[in-house]
């Protein structure tokens, strides 16, 4: 949406430099890409489970997830280096606006008994990570096609020096964090 976009550059950018009496434009934080990553446990007993989440994350993001694989063999879990282990699409530039305002104003609102996300979700380095729990609260999933709930990470990876630059940026944007 290149309403965000415009959103970014004629009210964003202006409110942080004034905020943080930024001297150089370049030192304005701003969003660089949003990492969304879902892992499918239970790929080993049934291989369809990967199709399953390729699709949907494919039909949320609006791009092929590349396929992840294990790093190391653990036989707790019994897994073994090399087997596929879950996929993630990296968002940046139209599609990544577009997922912002998909997620602040139709996904985020449709979970149960919201109250807003941490404000403890930051990494100290600027950049936020929150995890949902199913796959559901994106309109364009159908309850009747899904196997089995799927949850996913989602980290925003800014430009921001600190938390507090990066917290005002997705406020901002439209994050809607809780009060507390």
């Amino acid at each position: 949406m290149a309403r965000l976009q415009d959103k970014y550059v004629n009210e964003i950018v202006p409110a942080l430099q004034e905020k943080f009496s930024f001297k150089s434009p370049m030192q304005i934080p701003k969003l660089e890409k949003i990492v969304v990553n879902m892992g499918v446990g239970d790929v080993k007993e049934n291989p369809k489970a990967m199709d399953a989440a390729v699709g949907d994350l494919t039909i949320i993001t609006g791009q092929k997830p590349f396929i992840t694989k294990a790093k190391k063999s653990v036989a707790a879990f019994k897994l073994r280096q090399g087997m596929n282990i879950g996929c993630k699409v990296t968002l940046r530039g139209n599609r990544m606006y577009e997922f912002v305002d998909k997620l602040f104003n139709i996904a985020l609102p449709r979970v149960r008994d919201f109250r807003g996300l941490s404000n403890n979700a930051f990494d100290g380095r600027g950049n936020y990570s929150l995890g949902i729990s199913d796959q559901l609260i994106f309109p364009e999933i159908e309850y009747d096609k899904i196997d089995k709930m799927r949850g996913m990470d989602i980290t925003f990876v800014t430009t921001a020096k600190n938390d507090e630059e990066a917290k005002e940026l997705l406020k901002l944007l439209g994050m809607p964090f809780s009060r507390g």
